[in-house]
């Protein structure tokens, strides 16, 4: 049986595709009026910004790490401390917490030495320092009250105060996130983070030094997670220690997992459907998560591939 339909088709049209949903996602803003929309539209985007990141060292790199959200908490409060107690530009916060999450990622990356399991433990631990240093250094985190009053952006003299305003803010940071992380992916270094992946002794037997190449990936995951944390602290105007949890490190896990490791189109489909659950089953209370476990267990037994996989299929079928 030769190709899918849509393996020869969708690469020819790929800009197409790009170009329309960009056009929707510009345009729905200007028809959709609920604020509530749209502010779940900006969290989806932030959850992107942070699953596509994660997805470089998870799904291309092939490295599991699990404590995510430390890097998501620096970039905020880096962000809150920079524009709040100095009084920096929101911009150059926006940049400042993308490097400081790349540096925080470098720091700690030796850890990639380790595999499997404990490398998980390790990176859980990180997650937790990270959250425990938030949470006990009142000076200057001011513990577990945070920060709150967080000004909003300001693009010369119009002040970005509302969600409809913020949403491209959120759109452009994660359009070009993709466009970056799709360019490292099929370049040089995305074909060594595959190789990695595939057989890691194998790359190390022909030249290439495994745990500095998975640094690298550690870190842009690191500065996407960063913007992140600039934006949802400047999105919500308040942030605390107990946002950045390790059941938020769970949850971005989880959302690449539904998506399909491995694909960045897969993270944000991950993202959204995984927002979307979590936010209509929350009306469930105390037993909002039984439908969020029981669609991750559906996933993991039918679609282990996930979202992407389904959507490759189902336009294949299409198509013939």
């Amino acid at each position: 049986m030769g190709r899918p339909f849509s393996a020869l088709l969708l690469p020819r049209n790929r800009w197409i595709a790009v170009i329309v949903l960009l056009a929707i996602f510009v345009g729905i803003p200007l028809f959709v009026k609920d604020i509530y929309t749209i502010h779940l539209l900006n969290i989806l985007g932030i959850y992107v910004l942070l699953t596509t990141g994660l997805n470089l060292v998870l799904g291309v790199c092939g490295q599991i790490s699990v404590g995510h959200a430390g890097f998501w908490g620096v970039g905020a409060y880096t962000s809150a401390l920079l524009v709040v107690k100095l009084g920096i530009n929101f911009w150059l916060a926006l940049l400042a917490s993308g490097v400081v999450g790349a540096i925080t990622a470098f720091v700690i990356g030796p850890v990639l030495r380790l595999r499997g399991h404990v490398l998980a433990v390790a990176t859980i631990a990180f997650g937790e320092i990270v959250r425990l240093i938030l949470l006990n250094w009142v000076s200057l985190t001011n513990g577990p009250a945070g920060f709150y009053n967080i000004p909003p952006a300001k693009l010369g003299p119009i002040i970005l105060n509302t969600d409809h305003s913020f949403y491209y803010v959120i759109l452009g940071c994660v359009v070009l996130n993709f466009l970056a992380l799709n360019r490292l992916v099929g370049s040089r270094l995305g074909r060594i983070w595959l190789a990695i992946r595939e057989n890691e002794e194998g790359a190390e037997s022909v030249g290439v030094c495994s745990t500095k190449y998975k640094i690298y990936a550690f870190a842009v995951a690191g500065f996407s997670a960063g913007m992140a944390g600039s934006l949802y602290a400047h999105l919500t105007a308040y942030i605390s220690p107990h946002v950045f949890t390790l059941h938020e490190s769970v949850r971005m896990l989880t959302m690449i997992i539904v998506g399909g490791e491995g694909s960045m189109g897969g993270a944000a489909l991950g993202s959204l459907f995984l927002t979307l659950t979590s936010e209509y089953s929350r009306y469930l209370q105390e037993y909002s998560l039984i439908p969020y476990g029981f669609v991750m267990l559906l996933f993991l037994i039918f679609a282990p591939k996930g979202l992407i996989a389904l959507l490759q299929k189902a336009v294949d079928w299409w198509m013939r």
